[in-house]
């Protein structure tokens, strides 16, 4: 309890010290409308729901002081990336990847949204076929929820792994889920306040693709990449992509070299964080204030608000992602 008290009053305080400066240009700092978990949420909004990458914090058989004393205290924090949107207007919730950890992010969802009965959101979609990304949908088969036709957006080759492989394709058989396919930079007007555009991005696609999303509220545009090759790998200018829009959570699985240790980097070719503040250092303060890191490796210091690489993003201008955090769209 008391270091949990002291990382919140840690990032509270860096967090008050981003969004209160500006540059030398008087550019205002954009923040995030952040409420209570529990609080109703009243108008269209995005929810963290998750930032830890694909095996979660502790990871499996973890040896490391990273993960030591979490075994023993969990922190309630460290859920596997997803992403929420609530739309009170039209009483429907989306959830943007299917974790290990949906059941307390559904309902993370559900309390935000009360108006909405259902438990589970209205629509799922998927980036690709990595386990943190799609293997929550094992609790919506009859040995769990048993959920009748729950929309799953997912790419053609995604949809395909789905159809073809158990258990998956139990559930499009028992009619658990009904899968949409979704097609590369096509736009989906999901609701009145609420359109997702999917885009590829180079990753490891041993069983799909994958895609990242923009999100568009009535108001504002968030892009989502949990995953990707290096910057320089992809056919667009991430720099270009995230100056259209209002906010971008950006992979960050490792923050530098040092935690791949002798793994093959071919393999696991992630932007490292270092590598992309590095590309990013010449960005106003308002255009590296929109930059959320997320999807961090049990390894990545940033999980620690106490860390001096912490301390080093969030006085650079970039932001980290936190389980909890609201963005009004």
């Amino acid at each position: 309890m008391i270091r949990d008290f002291i990382k919140l009053v840690a990032y509270s305080f860096f967090t008050v010290c981003i969004l209160s400066c500006s540059n030398q240009q008087g550019e205002q700092i954009s923040g995030t409308d952040t409420q209570s978990s529990q609080n109703e949420v009243t108008q269209t909004s995005l929810i963290v729901l998750g930032t830890v990458q694909d095996a979660g914090s502790p990871h499996i058989a973890c040896k490391k002081d990273c993960c030591k004393d979490l075994f023993s205290e969990p922190d309630k924090q460290r859920k596997v990336v997803a992403l929420g949107v609530v739309d009170p207007v039209n009483g429907k919730k989306y959830l943007f990847d299917a974790t290990p950890d949906i059941t307390e992010q559904a309902r993370h969802l559900k309390e935000l949204e009360p108006a909405n009965i259902k438990e589970t959101p209205d629509a799922i979609f998927l980036t690709h076929a990595h386990i943190g990304h799609y293997t929550g949908l094992m609790y919506l088969g009859k040995e769990a929820m048993n959920s009748d036709r729950l929309p799953v957006y997912a790419m053609p080759l995604m949809k395909r792994f789905l159809e073809d492989n158990g258990p998956w394709s139990q559930l499009v058989s028992n009619q658990n889920i009904v899968i949409q396919e979704m097609s590369d930079g096509t736009q989906l007007d999901i609701t009145s306040n609420v359109k997702i555009t999917p885009f590829f991005v180079p990753h490891r696609d041993e069983y799909s693709e994958t895609v990242g999303f923009i999100i568009e509220g009535p108001e504002k545009k968030v892009l989502f990449i949990p995953d990707i090759d290096k910057w320089e790998r992809w056919d667009r200018d991430i720099i270009v992509e995230i100056s259209k829009v209002d906010y971008a959570f950006i992979d960050a699985t490792f923050y530098d070299g040092e935690e791949v240790n002798k793994r093959d980097i071919s393999e696991i070719p992630h932007p490292f964080v270092i590598e992309s503040m590095s590309l990013f250092r010449d960005l106003s303060r308002t255009e590296k204030n929109k930059i959320y890191f997320i999807h961090l490796n049990h390894t990545n210091p940033l999980l620690n608000p106490l860390s001096e690489q912490s301390k080093l993003v969030v006085e650079s201008g970039f932001n980290i992602a936190e389980t909890g955090d609201i963005f009004t769209l």
